[in-house]
Parts: C-alpha cells; sequence; structure tokens
C-alpha cells in the first residue's frame, strides 16, 4: 500500500510539472503577443485586446497620468488581459507594468514608453553606406614563410575571430595599415596588443616573424576596418535631423558578427543594374557609390540589430521633402491587409502595393511581419524583394509602420517587415 508521504511527493511532482507547462506556455503567449517594451503617444486613446490568461499590475500613484476606459485612476491599477480596455495616457515617461499569470505568478515586466507625437518623412532612397570598425577587426590567422623557410603562425592562439584590435604597445589605433607600421618599426621585438573580446579587454603578447618573400615582419592574422554596401534609407526625423535605414544591423561578412563602428557615412548611389530575384536565389541592386561634396546624406553613430542610425546632413536633409512627413505607426497599428513600401528601384521614387500577410506583435527583432509584393511594375523590375531594399519605408494607413529587413529565398515575392518602433528604440 502506498504511503501517504509518497503520494504527497507524487501530488507535489504533479503540481509542480503543471506549473512549469503553464509558464512554459505563458511565456509563448507572451513571445508572440506581448513585446518587452509598447509605445504609446501622448493624450492619443490606444484599444487592446490581448486574450491571454494574464493580469497587468501598474504600481504607483498614477492620478494624472493614465486613464483607462475613459475614467481616470488614481494607484496601483490591476487589468485583466483577457478583456478589451482602452488606455489614455496624460503625461509622457515610462510605465512599468508586473504581468501575472492567473493574477498570481509573476511572468515578466512590460515596459509601457509614453512618448509625444512623433512625424517623420519615409525616404526610400537607395543608399550608399560606408562605416569604419572601433578597433580592426581580426577575421583569422594564417601562416607565413620565415626566413629559414619554415611555416610559422605567431597569431595562433592569441587572437580570433570577431577581435577587436584597439592598441599596440599602448598606442591607440584604427585602421589596418597603422598595425602594419608598427609591426615593421618594432623589428621582430615582441608587441602587446590591446584587444576586445566577448566584451572584456584581453591582453595579447606576439612575436612577429620575418619572412623570406620580402624580409618584412608580419603577425599572421588577416583584419578588416571598413565595409562597404548598398541599402535603402527608412525615414528622416526633419525636427531632430535623424535617420534611420536598413532596418537590421549591418554583419561582417566573414565572421557573421554584427560590426562594431567607430563611425561611418551614407551617401548618395547610382543604381547600374538590377538583378532580378529567383525562387532560391535572391536578386540585388548593383551601383556606384556616389562621394564627394553634396552626395553625403549623414553620419553614422550607430549599428544595431534593428538598422543603422545617425545624424541628417543638410544635404541629406534638402532631398527630402518637408510635405512627405507623415505619422508613426506602432505595431498596435499594423494590420492584415494592403500597404505599401516606398523604393527608387525604377529610378524614382514610387509607392508599390503590397500585402502584410501575417503580424507578430512580440516580436523583438525584425521579423515583425511577413509582407507580400503584389503590385505589378515592382514585379517586372524586381520580381519582388532584392537586395539592396533592406530599409525600405512600409506605409500603412498614411502612418510610417516599419522597413523591409529580408527576402525569403525560396519566394522572392514574400520577405520580412521590422516595427518602425523597434527602429525608434535604437536611435
Amino acid at each position: 500500500m502506498r504511503s501517504k508521504g509518497y503520494r504527497f511527493r507524487i501530488f507535489l511532482f504533479f503540481s509542480l510539472l503543471v506549473i512549469l507547462v503553464i509558464n512554459v506556455g505563458s511565456d509563448v503567449l507572451i513571445s508572440r503577443y506581448l513585446p518587452g517594451e509598447i509605445k504609446i503617444l501622448v493624450n492619443e486613446e490606444r484599444d487592446f485586446l490581448f486574450n491571454v490568461p494574464l493580469d497587468a499590475k501598474i504600481n504607483g500613484n498614477l492620478e494624472g497620468v493614465v486613464m483607462v476606459n475613459q475614467e481616470p485612476v488614481k494607484d496601483n491599477l490591476v487589468l485583466n488581459l483577457q478583456k478589451s480596455f482602452t488606455i489614455k495616457p496624460k503625461k509622457t515617461g515610462v510605465i512599468d507594468v508586473e504581468l501575472k499569470l492567473f493574477g498570481i505568478l509573476p511572468i515578466k515586466t512590460v515596459k509601457v514608453d509614453v512618448i509625444d507625437k512623433k512625424r517623420v518623412v519615409p525616404v526610400g532612397k537607395t543608399i550608399g553606406v560606408t562605416v569604419y570598425t572601433d578597433g580592426i577587426l581580426v577575421l583569422g590567422t594564417g601562416l607565413v614563410y620565415g626566413e629559414d623557410g619554415k611555416k610559422y603562425n605567431p597569431a595562433k592562439g592569441k587572437l580570433y575571430t570577431g577581435d577587436y584590435i584597439k592598441a599596440v604597445n599602448g598606442e591607440q589605433i584604427s585602421r589596418k595599415k597603422e598595425l602594419i607600421e608598427i609591426v615593421k618599426k618594432n623589428q621582430g621585438e615582441p608587441i602587446e596588443l590591446d584587444v576586445i573580446r566577448n566584451d572584456k579587454n584581453q591582453k595579447v603578447n606576439i612575436t612577429p616573424v620575418k619572412t623570406i618573400e620580402n624580409n618584412q615582419y608580419k603577425i599572421g592574422v588577416w583584419v578588416r576596418d571598413d565595409t562597404q554596401g548598398i541599402g535603402t534609407m527608412t525615414y528622416m526625423d526633419l525636427d531632430k535631423k535623424t535617420f534611420g535605414a536598413l532596418g537590421h544591423g549591418i554583419t561582417d561578412v566573414d565572421t557573421k558578427q554584427l560590426i562594431e563602428i567607430e563611425t561611418g557615412e551614407v551617401v548618395n548611389t547610382m543604381i547600374t543594374t538590377i538583378k532580378k530575384g529567383e525562387d532560391g536565389v535572391p536578386g540585388e541592386i548593383s551601383g556606384i557609390i556616389v562621394g564627394g561634396e553634396g552626395n553625403r546624406l549623414g553620419e553614422i553613430k550607430k549599428n544595431t540589430s534593428h538598422g543603422i542610425f545617425g545624424e541628417a546632413s543638410n544635404e541629406g536633409i534638402d532631398q527630402v521633402l518637408e510635405n512627405d512627413i507623415i505619422p508613426i505607426g506602432f505595431r498596435y497599428d499594423v494590420h492584415e491587409g494592403q500597404a505599401f513600401v516606398r523604393s527608387d528601384v525604377s529610378g524614382k521614387l514610387k509607392d508599390y502595393e503590397i500585402l502584410i500577410k501575417k503580424i507578430y506583435l512580440g516580436d523583438e527583432s525584425n521579423k515583425g511581419m511577413i509582407i507580400e509584393v503584389v503590385d505589378e511594375d515592382l514585379i517586372k523590375t524586381t520580381n519582388g524583394i532584392i537586395q539592396g531594399m533592406s530599409g525600405s519605408p512600409i506605409i500603412q494607413d498614411n502612418k510610417l509602420i516599419g522597413a523591409v529587413t529580408h527576402v525569403f529565398v525560396q519566394d522572392s515575392k514574400k520577405g520580412y517587415g521590422v516595427f518602425i518602433e523597434n527602429m525608434l528604440i535604437e536611435e
């Protein structure tokens, strides 16, 4: 006969299992419907229906801060997220909302950011992008042939792919030619490198090898200090004189890592050829990056997973029209159905019809919606979404709601878009 203690342990085990399953299931719901941060405009009433078994608790004195269901609230508000409700924030600022499963189990905290109304110009221009790394990016190490004819790999086990060399013998460097000159000047003496590896500072000592082919000293490392490409500018904020572009970050082609940048610039580009997308083979825009006076659109300050951001130049601002300013639409404004993507792939700026097929409200990355190109002119020109269109603004109901980020390799007419608020968070 089973003892009471045994039955209690079985009961406890299954109780914990049920709680675990509930928590896992709620995490799935939260990640799908509730992002970690929600943006709301001040003095704008917003309707919500999440239909998830959670309570949202807002702690603190809320008098004069927020209205719920058109009624003022004083303090410690609790909302049932299985029911619809309206919120109208009265002040800008940040409100922390604690989510609890069935009003009992704490799940996560969502930050509600109440901001002033924001209006921007959706640009859609193809741009040339140049970024310079914050330090010298290590791509890998390799063999060198010493003057004795033997093979050496002086950097093996000391430098790794993805490292950033910041200084040599205490001297700050940012360009690979500086590294080459210091190694040459040191005449084979050991050098000390200051390296950033996984966000941590490292000291590395390497002894250069005198090579047989040209009697120069080398440390056997492949490096990069800049990269270039073509993309699309998403928006300009004419009040703040800022811009956002690409909708995703710039990653190194060899390391596949997000590049840590020191600075960079966006300039005009002249499209030379359009390679149409095919099922299984992405298309692309080829062009000439046009530098020089009058072509510099802005200085890049940040490279993030949601795009590149920086200060717009006077020349850049002069190339957009103030009449094109429209409001921002947040993720809860987005709905399935007709929308437009703005691009100049045809040689002039035009809004092309697309369909928003699916929306992932909880998406925190750059795949918040699935879009499909249906405009015959764009299909004729590109056969859908091609490389270089990343950052093309998505407009719905005369609001800027997002930007194109990725193409489906197996179906060039479909791709992903990022919510514009995810880009604005990174500004």
